[in-house]
């Protein structure tokens, strides 16, 4: 599905990051949305869905 590179769906990515680190330049928080796109089942995902999967990790350690 390469439809995933478009640029709405990348920037949806980056949004879903920016509501959990806000204070990340936007433009880093893109790279970051188009690197998600590398993992083959993220890409399978919607831009939520793989944002959040991807901050799964991150957003875990930060309740210990």
């Amino acid at each position: 599905m390469e439809q995933h590179e478009d640029p709405t769906w990348i920037a949806a990515r980056a949004h879903r990051l920016q509501q959990h680190w806000r204070t990340v330049d936007p433009l880093e928080l893109e790279a970051t949305a188009r690197e998600i796109a590398h993992d083959a089942e993220l890409r399978r995902l919607a831009p939520a869905a793989a944002a959040s999967r991807w901050l799964a990790p991150v957003e875990s350690a930060g309740g210990r």
